[in-house]
């Protein structure tokens, strides 16, 4: 890809972008949210139009006018949002738009069950084409996707952000299956945040900063210091490194919960959380962390047990009656659950405060439009206007403006379920000085999160959940480092 330009509504995404692939390596492609690399493999992948610049495979000049002639020449790719369809068959969604049928026009299961049979095999990886879909953990339809690509007879395939969803074992599967693919020839573009996993699956890098190019490299000749100022443009090391902080804890608790139960998921958990602390949750996949915040907010049930804020007992039918006790989720899926993603950033970055503009039965949209503003500039968000579709930002900014949605409305405990997942390091750095700040001013913050490093640099106290209890609680003092804390979460 030579001199890559692409701009939306007059605004640059990609200015001039050169990006190189050779055939059997993972070139890895890092970034800031924003820096144009979803943008840049849209533009390979045929989704949008590139404005000016040239595209070759193999030496031959191509024009790549939409995804179909993407596919064609072999061009697939995994996005980081699933498209899948979770009512169908495993085969049916590797062949989902490129159907095989019979003589008579009917759709031929059969084959496609041996086709996907055939990739599976090649790809070493076992799983039955006939399976439903919904039937299956994350794990498998991340390797459907995968298949989906193969199937189409791939020579370059794009992983978008591919564990985000994985638990480590399932990231050390893909990772192996990469291996194969790549030792075949294909070529493996690798979009992550991750800086662990650049270094271990990457044979070269590059980075985009604000549109441009500004290294390319091979990853054995580089190191994560020089990777991340090349995303961010300056050194934010000391961000992550845990500060101790003195909590008062002499008084009554902000928060107390006492035996909470929550169906199967959830077994006579209790903690007490005072006013400036910040708790980390930790645990594997299914341990109960997402279930437990889920019902502190009033989303699901609670079968028995009592919450108390500032010692008085609350009862939540549903969210609404959380957040009037000052209770904010932040939700793991911020797409799905966070968002409103066809309405504008202002529009949802107001959901929360609608009191605060409304004159009797109306809106006072000047004001609102003020709110949203200064909560745009509080927290950075980078949007070419407040109009502007919110599903059209970068991750990180997404995930800015559902943080700015509960900020304007001052909770006093905030819940904030994998924050950091899926963005830069960056906004990372932003959304943990973000956490310490909220603490500070006298909040509470339960920080769930899979991201040790990021856990470790804020928590005051970790609360480590298996199987729906608490296995254990630690002051953060005694943690030695990541390694140590992994292991307490494994059981051992």
């Amino acid at each position: 890809m030579s001199g890559i330009r692409k701009s939306f509504n007059g605004n640059i995404v990609l200015n001039g972008v050169d990006f190189e692939l050779r055939r059997g390596e993972v070139h890895v492609l890092a970034g800031g949210n924003g820096a144009g690399k979803s943008t840049l493999m849209k533009v390979l992948q045929g989704v949008y139009p590139m404005d000016s610049g040239s595209i070759a495979i193999d030496g031959h000049a191509l024009s790549i006018g939409s995804i179909h002639e993407a596919r064609a020449a072999g061009i697939g790719m995994v996005f980081q949002e699933f498209s899948l369809i979770p009512t169908l068959s495993v085969a049916r969604n590797v062949f989902l738009g490129s159907e095989r049928r019979s003589s008579f026009g009917f759709l031929d299961d059969g084959d496609s069950v041996e086709r996907t049979h055939a990739v599976f095999a090649e790809m070493g990886v076992e799983i039955d084409p006939t399976m439903m879909l919904r039937n299956l953990g994350t794990a498998y339809w991340q390797l459907t996707e995968i298949a989906k690509a193969m199937a189409q007879d791939a020579k370059v395939l794009i992983l978008d952000e591919p564990t985000a969803s994985l638990a480590k074992h399932e990231v050390d599967a893909l990772f192996a299956l990469v291996n194969r693919l790549t030792g075949r020839g294909i070529s493996v573009i690798y979009i992550s945040h991750r800086m662990d996993e650049m270094f271990r699956i990457g044979d070269r890098i590059t980075v985009l900063r604000d549109g441009q190019r500004v290294l390319t490299a091979p990853i054995s000749e580089v190191n994560a210091a020089e990777v991340v100022h090349a995303i961010v443009g300056r050194k934010v090391e000391s961000a992550f490194k845990w500060r101790r902080r003195t909590v008062d804890r002499t008084g009554a608790p902000l928060l107390e919960v006492r035996d909470l139960n929550v169906g199967t998921r959830v077994r006579d958990v209790s903690f007490t959380a005072h006013a400036g602390e910040i708790i980390g949750l930790a645990g594997l996949m299914g341990a109960g962390r997402t279930e437990l915040a889920r019902a502190l907010f009033g989303i699901d049930r609670i079968d028995s047990g009592e919450v108390l804020i500032r010692d008085r007992l609350v009862h939540f039918t549903n969210s609404g009656d959380a957040i009037a006790a000052g209770i904010a989720l932040i939700p793991e899926d911020r797409r799905a659950q966070g968002l409103v993603l066809e309405h504008s950033v202002r529009d949802n970055l107001l959901l929360t405060l609608v009191a605060r503009f409304r004159r009797g039965p109306l809106l006072n949209d000047r004001k609102g439009s003020a709110i949203a503003s200064d909560l745009m500039g509080n927290l950075s968000v980078r949007a070419a206007s407040p109009k502007m579709a919110v599903g059209r930002l970068s991750g990180g900014n997404q995930q800015k403006v559902v943080i700015g949605k509960w900020l304007g409305a001052d909770p006093d405990i905030l819940i904030m379920d994998e924050p950091t997942a899926g963005v830069d390091i960056g906004t990372k750095t932003e959304i943990v000085e973000r956490i310490r700040s909220l603490a500070d001013a006298g909040k509470v913050v339960i920080m769930i999160s899979s991201e040790l490093p990021e856990l470790l640099a804020v928590a005051d106290r970790v609360i480590v959940l298996r199987g729906g209890a608490i296995a254990r609680t630690i002051e953060r003092e005694d943690i030695a480092d990541e390694h140590s804390l992994q292991l307490t979460i494994q059981g051992q």
